[in-house]
């Protein structure tokens, strides 16, 4: 079995033998594995597709769902299909070409079935764009011997004699996706510089179940992937075969600077990588610029180098590799796993951390370019070791670090059976056939964004949870009251479809009312939700978007999660709360969004991947992108006694905090990225909120008066691999950046919570963290690029 079609299986069995804890009233018996016979296609492919998108200006006869065979596509591997796949992904006046920002009114995925689908030049995707591959044959784009254009896949085009500019704004290109796609590259001459993907982009994107196939030839010119900006975001299940580098990841102002071994390069802000794999290629990653990644699950074969990374740029201008975090890799037969551009020469330029990492016939460990071994390699195992600064407790005074740190405690309940970090990828159901699915829009819910769906919705979860996946088809479900999703449910939307909470049901700040009810407390059984928007109608300042009760049964690791799943408060149609209603700098009581974007309840457990609670700073659909002033009191609460995952997950903009953790256990965060409201301190936190104990909300003062970042107390066995806490503004004004006093204070941790904090990186804060509300680790001694990095944090 090949290693695309073993991931795929693995989701799929990892999705399929869990048994299912609730049944609806219509159920005979639990829905168990699928049925589908071994020639059918997916079932996304044989679907009624009925999905609409609410406040686009046409509803009715807007095509969300396009199959790019019904535009003309033949997937023979002869035909050029290059125009017929680029009338799939444009028609219906779609948002791209430069002159469209952002939209939300125009989603569409765009599908392809089984074959070989021949292209002569890019696929330039557009704005809210998931572009899916038959799950269980996935299909090659093929790229011609003639192939011209900057990617096969495109995610941010250059606009032709633009001078740099591009379709979209790097940090808001946000909803991509890319799955079950074979890239292939070979038929495209060696010497000729090829790259797979062009992917700069932002939150609430990912890359799942991709393979990029190129060039073996020694001194080959093909790359898997190009990146050179952008603030994501997640990718996983990915594999590169062949190639001279996987990934780069760049500083976009070096991008003509530095033309020549690779001929293009990439990067950006954060990402998350779970489950990499890179085989006989010259450079698996190579690393320009980052404020910090998490590489969680790597595999690298027969490659040159492992990680080639630029470093020792501690400025802004000289901007380098700020963060890079690896866990639980195997590298075999490659002289160097990791190579850095500069020696650290006793100081910080760059930081590393290496944990459960398995070398197999790699000579070098750790080593300088054309400079010294730093770590020794060979067959062996690396537990734990850094290069950066490293601090202890209340102590201000980094240690610069170039060998073994603490190695935290693993709960064991967040391990799999190899002792890695768990890891489940995407439920796509690949072997289920249609009949398996019930559509809500067939049992009654409109989707119109407009009529009351609560009954509807409740009516289906009521009569098939359990014995049916419940599929959201495209669509926005207005509710007015609490749905409850009993456990034993498996949701899958179609383009992230929305549920919408409003009405009065959801305006008491001082009664919040639960939105969506993810398992009665103390439930425990399957959950898996994907591809959904959880969203609120203005006002409703006491919405809570998602109460998380349910938990995985025993010996089920991940058997309750979110997948591609966001909360999104503001700034869309239909939200009643963009810049019409909302300009920057108002204060406006019809524009408090929510009470709380996540609440997980003590008795639950989570695993989340790729999940973004974003209450929006500027409007996606006003056609320039208008900056606004929404208000969410809350963005995460986990009160969880475990296990929880946080895999590649980001809260912004909330005014109380975007993560508190208050009584929670066995925790695995990372990469975790934050944002701090853009108006505060005009209101000052908590405002237009008031604290409450209820809900263990931290305090405020005229000294400590924005948004936390992360808030942890009386919690224990919590571990922090990589994490972006950034505070841009004071008022929309940017000047407190050249002081890095845009906020005193982001992290908190009380003096009794266990916590092991890696790759901490901050922007425009004085104390990166702090012990009981007095600041510890102060940016100055941490100055690594536009953002300050601290390697290591316990006690």
């Amino acid at each position: 079995m090949g290693l695309f079609a073993t991931l795929l299986c693995l989701g799929t069995v990892l999705s399929s033998s869990l048994r299912v804890f609730s049944l609806g009233s219509s159920c005979s018996a639990p829905l168990n594995g699928g049925t589908a016979a071994p020639g059918d296609p997916y079932w996304l492919e044989l679907i009624q597709h009925q999905g609409t998108s609410a406040f686009n200006p046409n509803p009715s006869s807007y095509q969300v769902f396009r199959n790019v065979k019904d535009f003309g596509a033949t997937g023979n591997g002869v035909t050029d299909d290059t125009a017929a796949i680029n009338s799939a992904m444009s028609a219906g006046g779609r948002c791209g070409g430069g002159s469209c920002p952002s939209s939300t009114v125009t989603p569409a995925i765009v599908y392809f079935p089984q074959g070989t689908y021949l292209v002569s030049s890019a696929i330039n995707t557009y704005y809210y764009t998931q572009m899916i591959g038959d799950a269980r044959n996935p299909p090659t784009l093929l790229a011609s011997a003639s192939f011209s254009g900057f990617a096969v896949i495109d995610a941010d085009p250059y606009i032709p004699n633009g001078y740099g500019a591009q379709w979209f704004v790097n940090q808001d290109n946000f909803y991509r996706s890319v799955r079950n796609l074979i890239i292939d590259l070979r038929q495209i001459p060696a010497s000729t510089n090829a790259i797979g993907l062009h992917w700069q982009v932002s939150q609430a994107t990912s890359l799942i179940n991709v393979v990029v196939e190129m060039s073996t030839a020694s001194g080959n010119n093909h790359q898997g992937m190009f990146m050179e900006n952008g603030s994501g975001g997640f990718m996983g299940d990915i594999v590169f075969n062949g190639g001279n580098t996987f990934l780069l990841l760049t500083w976009k102002h070096f991008i003509m600077a530095s033309l020549g071994k690779y001929g293009i390069q990439v990067g950006n802000q954060q990402f998350t990588v779970r489950n990499l794999t890179v085989n006989n290629a010259n450079i698996a990653v190579s690393g320009i610029w980052n404020w910090g990644f998490t590489f969680q699950g790597v595999t690298i074969n027969s490659c040159q180098v492992g990680f080639d990374l630029t470093t020792g740029g501690t400025s802004q201008a000289t901007q380098s590799v700020g963060s890079e975090a690896i866990i639980d890799a195997v590298v075999t037969n490659t002289p160097i796993f990791v190579r850095t551009s500069t020696a650290s020469n006793g100081k910080l330029g760059g930081s590393l951390v290496l944990n459960n990492i398995i070398l197999n016939n790699v000579p070098t460990a750790v080593g300088v370019n054309n400079g010294p071994t730093v770590l020794a390699g060979g067959t062996t195992t690396i537990a734990s070791w850094g290069q950066g600064n490293v601090f202890s407790g209340t102590s201000g005074t980094p240690t610069f670090t170039q060998g073994n740190i603490v190695s935290a405690s693993k709960p064991s309940s967040l391990l799999d059976s190899s002792g890695r970090i768990f890891g489940k990828s995407h439920p796509q159901y690949a072997n289920y056939a249609p009949s398996q699915f019930v559509s809500v829009k067939s049992q009654g819910a409109a989707g119109d964004g407009h009529t009351d769906d609560t009954a509807a919705i409740q009516n289906v979860f009521n009569q098939y949870s359990g014995c049916k996946i419940i599929f959201f088809d495209a669509g926005t479900y207005y509710i007015t009251n609490t749905i409850n999703i009993p456990a034993g449910t498996q949701i899958v939307g179609e383009a992230w479809s929305v549920i919408l909470a409003g009405g009065s049901a959801f305006q008491n700040q001082n009664s919040p009312q639960v939105a969506v009810q993810a398992g009665a407390a103390g439930s425990t059984g399957l959950m898996e939700i994907s591809d959904m928007i959880f969203s609120t109608a203005g006002p409703a300042p006491g919405a809570i978007l998602l109460e998380w009760n349910v938990h995985d049964p025993s010996g089920q690791q991940g058997a309750a999660g979110l997948w591609d799943t966001h909360i999104r408060l503001g700034g869309a149609a239909g939200t009643n709360m963009q810049a019409s209603q909302c300009p920057a700098g108002s204060v406006n009581a019809n524009c408090q969004a929510a009470f709380l974007g996540i609440h997980l309840t003590s008795g639950s457990s989570a695993y989340f991947e790729g999940t973004w609670v974003w209450t929006a700073d500027h409007d996606l659909d006003a056609g320039n992108s208008a900056q606004i002033s929404v208000f969410t009191g809350r963005g995460v609460l986990s009160q969880s006694a475990g296990p929880v995952w946080l895999i590649g997950t980001a809260s912004e903009h909330a005014a109380l905090y975007q993560y508190n953790l208050a009584g929670a256990q066995n925790h695995w965060i990372g990469f975790v990225q934050t944002e701090t409201p853009y108006y505060q301190p005009v209101p000052p936190a908590p405002a237009p909120y008031s604290t409450t104990s209820v809900y263990s909300d931290p305090s405020f003062s005229s000294s400590v008066n924005m948004a936390w970042g992360m808030w942890v107390q009386n919690s224990y066995s919590i571990i922090l691999f990589g994490a972006g806490f950034y505070s841009f503004f004071q008022n929309y004004a940017q000047s407190c950046l050249n002081t890095w006093n845009c906020q005193s204070q982001i992290f908190n941790i009380d003096s009794v919570s266990t916590i092991t904090v890696y790759s901490l990186s901050t922007v425009g804060v004085t104390y990166q963290l702090s012990v009981s509300l007095t600041g510890v680790v102060n940016e100055s001694s941490n100055q690594d690029g536009f953002q300050e990095t601290l390697t290591v944090w316990s006690r």
